[in-house]
């Protein structure tokens, strides 16, 4: 049962936005569900980036559930549109994968090796199957059916009467004409031409339509020869609907009648706005690529007005989300990260809350290298925060925004053990459960872990992390022999240093004991106590510890850092610890 409850805190920019869609829903359809929508084209690996452009309005859909209203979240697959360009890092594409440039998505043989049918469908499912990881429910609508299947025919036929009108807003945007194709052009010229186009961006890359000797089009059939959409439409009868194209890429040529004919859509800038008007969205946010000045939502606000009858949505736009240490993400040249691949290494939790703290406007960074650990110590102190009534209220409501929706809380890790701990381990271990249980039990020898169980999904999050995201030579290997040479090359507070470590092991095998242990050793030594805190040190004492972090690590894993290093010393055990540092 869905939970009714009040508003999370205002504070938030989740609640400004829903009081505002729920406003100007009732204005434009008073007592109707709420629609708000997301578009995703399938044309490659759907990244982190394109999650930006659901997770906005679900977290607005679900914020509206959670006050007792009727909402639909549309996503609309764009999956009639045309294959552009090969994306790179996909496995089993090579060029003749060109071929296919121009035919609709559905219509391209999925990547080899594929369970799927065709490339859409590939690319598709391995978002819906990370949307219900996150715990997003929408309404998916194939366009590839809504334009086979004639539901759109209406909606294309106004838009052919009303193409004069069409034209003359697009005109206002247009800088500069694009040159015919001539039809003495080869098919890999046109092939390449197209993949040229199709690197530009928001305006430059999207098609106005079929511009031809017989005037301008909103309509592209696609061939009934090679079925591509290098058509143009060179004859048109609005009373009879009668419509002949030609085909610049092998030469085809028919006569079919629109209200009749299924193969063929309304370019983009015409597509959208229909699609705002025929379900009536309310909200849908959208990219800065597509908010620069004659770009497809900016032109769209007119063609939906002046041409449909409808109103643009209201929506904010979002920023880009990066990947530490990557550049702007871009599905058409793959090889970025999919919210299926941070799924593997972050629990779902998790990566709704990256999406629900900051406002769609802010960009933000995901982290698949060392900072997931920081990532991870925050939404901890976070969660203790939260527990203890002591967190802002901004962070309450992402905090409640990440770990349930309006149906419910979503599956969490029973006893979330710290994932910079977890990922030492798993690393140390190499997955063996056995000596990752021992370990993991003897961070807190009052609490035991009986199952590993009570530590997943956590634990196997940072153990892919290591497998995946780690370098080998970052990886940690302990050594099999202890260094003699090292340790008879010490002087006499080296030594010293050693002894005092082992001498306490037995007394202070915890996570807890050999934190205070390792870092009261050099405290020790220089004639404090091991309990003074660094008031009361001087700056000296810092520096010893360094020294001997550095000397505990060359003679454990024979390098200068590694894992923490009460995590190291208890998966190395006390035996093997005493042999390598030469007792």
């Amino acid at each position: 049962m869905p939970i009714v409850a009040q508003s999370t805190e205002t504070t938030d920019w989740v609640s400004r936005f829903a009081d505002e869609v729920i406003e100007e829903s009732e204005r434009r359809a008073p007592g109707k569900p709420v629609v708000v929508a997301s578009g995703l084209s399938p044309s490659g690996p759907i990244h982190l980036g394109n999650l930006r452009e659901v997770m906005t309005p679900h977290l607005v859909a679900d914020e509206i559930r959670r006050r007792g209203r009727e909402v639909r979240h549309l996503i609309s697959w764009d999956d009639y549109d045309r294959y552009r360009k090969v994306p790179n890092g996909v496995e089993g594409v090579d060029g003749s994968w060109a071929e296919h440039i121009g035919r609709p998505l559905t219509a391209v043989p999925a990547p080899k090796g594929s369970a799927h049918p065709n490339w859409a469908e590939h690319f598709k499912a391995a978002m819906v199957d990370a949307l219900a990881q996150l715990g997003v429910e929408f309404d998916g609508i194939s366009q590839t059916s809504q334009y086979t299947s004639g539901v759109y025919r209406a909606q294309i036929l106004h838009a052919m009467k009303h193409r004069g009108d069409i034209d003359a807003i697009l005109d206002q945007y247009r800088t500069k004409k694009a040159p015919a194709k001539k039809p003495q052009q080869s098919q890999k010229a046109l092939d390449a031409a197209e993949v040229d186009a199709a690197e530009g961006s928001g305006a430059a890359a999207e098609d106005d339509g079929s511009s031809g000797s017989a005037g301008y089009f909103p309509y592209k059939p696609f061939c009934g020869g090679c079925g591509k959409d290098l058509t143009t439409v060179t004859a048109y009868d609005d009373d009879t609907t009668e419509l002949t194209y030609t085909c610049t890429a092998c030469g085809f040529s028919e006569t079919v009648l629109l209200s009749e004919f299924n193969r063929g859509k309304l370019v983009w800038k015409v597509d959208w706005p229909m699609r705002w008007a025929y379900e009536g969205v309310v909200f849908e946010p959208s990219g800065v690529d597509h908010s620069s000045p004659g770009s497809s939502f900016q032109v769209g606000g007119q063609i939906v007005g002046q041409v449909f009858g409808g109103k643009q949505p209201i929506g904010p736009m979002y920023a880009f989300v990066g990947i530490s240490g990557m550049a702007k993400m871009s599905s058409s040249k793959g090889g970025v990260p999919t919210p299926g691949d941070a799924l593997k290494i972050m629990e779902p939790q998790i990566l709704r809350w990256l999406y629900a703290r900051r406002r769609p406007n802010q960009s933000f960074k995901i982290a698949f290298d060392q900072e997931i650990q920081r990532l991870y110590d925050e939404w901890d102190k976070l969660d203790a925060k939260v527990a203890d009534g002591t967190a802002l209220p901004a962070d309450v409501a992402a905090h409640a925004r990440a770990v349930r929706t309006a149906e419910g809380e979503l599956p969490r890790t029973e006893r979330p053990l710290p994932y910079r701990t977890l990922a030492s381990v798993a690393d140390i271990t190499a997955g063996a459960e056995d000596q990752t249980l021992r370990i993991l039990s003897e961070l807190d020898p009052s609490d035991p872990l009986a199952s590993l169980d009570v530590v997943r999904p956590r634990l196997d999050k940072a153990e892919a992390w290591i497998n995946t995201q780690v370098p080998a030579d970052q990886r940690t290997i302990v050594r099999s022999e202890p260094d003699t040479e090292l340790i008879k090359s010490l002087d006499e507070q080296g030594r010293q240093s050693l002894r005092l470590l082992v001498d306490g092991l037995a007394s202070n095998w915890s996570l807890d004991g050999l934190t205070h242990l390792v870092y009261g050793v050099p405290k020790v030594q220089a004639g404090f106590s091991a309990d003074a805190t660094a008031k009361e040190l001087p700056a000296e004492i810092k520096v010893a510890q360094r020294t001997f972090f550095a000397l505990l690590y060359h003679l454990l894993v024979g390098r200068d850092t590694g894992p923490r290093l009460p995590t190291l010393l208890l998966a190395v055990g006390q035996e093997r610890v005493r042999v390598l540092l030469g007792e």
